[in-house]
Formats: structure tokens, C-alpha cells, sequence
């Protein structure tokens, strides 16, 4: 027991942390061990990880001293941030520096970042392809991210780059709608583009994948996807696993920005940054290398069927 190697996962009750948990748990071989930070261990969920086997440490990314002593003896860390929690950039570059001096400062040997392109590389903020949000971002979910991999760079980490959720079909309301025709339909701003995306769960598992092939991939950026699927493709998924037909609604971006639910700016921006930099946000996700991380990676018609429940009453 003693040649286990702790990793200290944040987020453990969420959908990437808590597939990296899960992954651990269902490895006992792989020499890992896991301990799930959260800010409440008295939750629902983190109980449920503790019965399962999880040593489970509370931790606020808002507390640097919190953070160092939930790494304190543990060979690496998965570490993230969640925007939609706060919708503040600037407190995820603040969290992610809180992560990288608390793991610098615990002498961790290995941490994935879980992050995202600084878009900005693409289009400058003077640049009126698209508008820019909160004064210094063009899509600032992504941007924020992308800025704070600097704060990793003196440290051992693998940058793992993940994709579109399919889990946004079910929690965040993009899935299937009637329109008023009704007929239901799928909206994006991606034109005829595919889009990389990926079961949640599967990210935590290509993370358990990236930890278990030790060092080979520090100092590297990793992206991962399921599929690349057009707006056209997944709605076929859609019809075929309904019965009904889903349509694909392309609208411009602008449309979309304007259709106000909280984020809406951002997803917009963001949907266009995918469409209009397609070549370049698709190659770096790589769906066989993700298998390699991950044999089990779903597909998306294949994480339909298993969300069936979701879709179809």
C-alpha cells in the first residue's frame, strides 16, 4: 500500500473530477489512489464517493492554505476550474494560481490542468469578428483558462484541452426543442462545421489514462474528444434515437449572442471561434489518441443510448 500514488482530484463531485475519481476507484491495480477534494465533504455526493472508497478532503480554491494541505503528500493533482459557477474570469486565473503555488509548494510530481484556448491567439481584441466580453476577453470561459496555463509552466503538468459536452444536451438546455412548427431541433452557430465533443465521464477517464502512463506526457498538451460530429450528424443521432425527427437549426452567432440567457455572449462567441478556426480546434482533439487514454470512450450515439431516459419518455 505504501508505493500508492496519491491523486488529489478538485472538482471530485463534478463531471470531469468525479469520472477521475471513478476511474481510480475502479482500478485498484493501477497503483493510484485517489483523494477527492470538495468544498462541502459532508455533501451528498462526497459522501457517496467516501462509501465507495474515496478519501475525501475539503478544500476552497479560494484558500491557497486550504488547497496546499489537501496536496500535502500526494504524488499529483487534477486540477480545474468551473466558470459557470461565478461567470468571473479573473476568479479562475485566481483559483488556477492558488492550485499551481499549492501544488508547487506540496512538491507534487505530476498535475494535469484541465483547460482551454486563450482565444485571443486567434483574435486580438481589437479584432471586430467578435465582440469583446468583460472588457479583455473575446470568449472568456476559454480565455481565462488559456491565460493561466502560464502559471503551470515551472511545474510538472500535462495540459489536457477537453471538448463540447454531450452532458449540455441534458443539464444546460440544448437539447432537443420544439419549434413552432413543432418540430424539434438542436441550435448552434457552427454552421457546417463538425463540432469535437465528449462524454463528461470520459474526460475524468482519459485524466485517469494520462496518470497512469506515469511521466510520458509531462510537458505536453492533450486534447481529447469522442467524436467530431456536425450539427447535421447529431441531429440524425437525435432522430434516430427518438423516433421523430431532430433538425439542426444553424443560426449566425449573432443571433445567438442575442439569445440572453445568462452566458449566451460567451457560448456564442465561443461556438463562432469553433466554426471559424475549425481546422485548428479539431486537430489538436484527438479521438484515437483519447481511446488510448480511455478504451472505453463513448461515441455519441452510444452515450445517447445510455442517457435514453433523458431523451425519450
Amino acid at each position: 500500500m505504501s508505493n500508492e500514488k496519491i491523486i488529489a482530484v478538485v472538482g471530485a463531485t463534478g463531471a470531469q473530477g468525479g469520472g477521475l475519481v471513478r476511474a481510480i476507484l475502479a482500478h485498484p491495480e493501477s497503483g493510484l489512489k485517489v483523494r477527492a477534494i470538495t468544498r462541502d465533504p459532508n455533501s451528498e455526493r462526497a459522501r457517496a464517493l467516501a462509501a465507495a472508497g474515496a478519501e475525501v478532503v475539503g478544500a476552497d480554491l479560494d484558500d491557497r492554505d486550504s488547497v496546499q494541505r489537501a496536496f500535502d503528500g500526494a504524488y499529483g493533482a487534477f486540477c480545474l476550474t468551473n466558470f459557470w459557477e461565478h461567470f468571473t474570469p479573473q476568479k479562475e486565473i485566481d483559483q488556477a494560481a492558488n492550485m499551481a503555488a499549492a501544488a508547487k509548494a506540496a512538491g507534487l510530481r505530476h498535475v494535469i490542468w484541465s483547460t482551454l484556448e486563450d482565444t485571443r491567439r486567434w483574435v486580438p481584441l481589437e479584432s471586430d469578428r467578435m465582440p469583446t466580453l468583460m472588457e479583455r476577453f473575446k470568449v472568456p470561459h476559454f480565455d481565462a483558462k488559456g491565460e493561466a496555463d502560464a502559471l503551470f509552466a515551472d511545474l510538472p503538468t500535462t495540459y489536457l484541452l477537453t471538448s463540447f459536452y454531450w452532458d449540455n444536451f441534458i443539464h444546460f438546455g440544448m437539447g432537443p426543442t420544439p419549434g413552432p412548427d413543432g418540430v424539434l431541433g438542436i441550435t448552434f452557430p457552427i454552421g457546417d462545421k463538425p463540432l469535437p465533443a465528449i462524454a463528461a465521464e470520459d474526460i475524468g477517464k482519459c485524466a485517469f489514462g494520462i496518470f497512469r502512463d506515469g511521466d510520458a506526457l509531462i510537458g505536453k498538451t492533450i486534447g481529447v474528444a469522442g467524436e467530431h460530429l456536425t450539427g447535421a450528424q447529431m441531429a440524425a443521432a437525435f432522430t434516430a434515437l427518438i423516433g421523430k425527427e431532430v433538425r439542426y437549426n444553424e443560426v449566425p452567432p449573432e443571433v445567438y449572442r442575442g439569445f440572453g440567457f445568462p452566458g449566451a455572449e460567451d457560448l456564442g462567441n465561443m461556438f463562432q471561434f469553433k466554426r471559424d478556426f475549425n481546422d485548428d480546434f479539431c486537430r489538436v482533439r484527438d479521438v484515437d489518441f483519447a481511446r488510448h487514454l480511455n478504451p472505453d470512450l463513448q461515441t455519441f450515439s452510444g452515450w445517447l443510448q445510455a442517457n435514453r431516459a433523458a431523451f425519450v419518455g
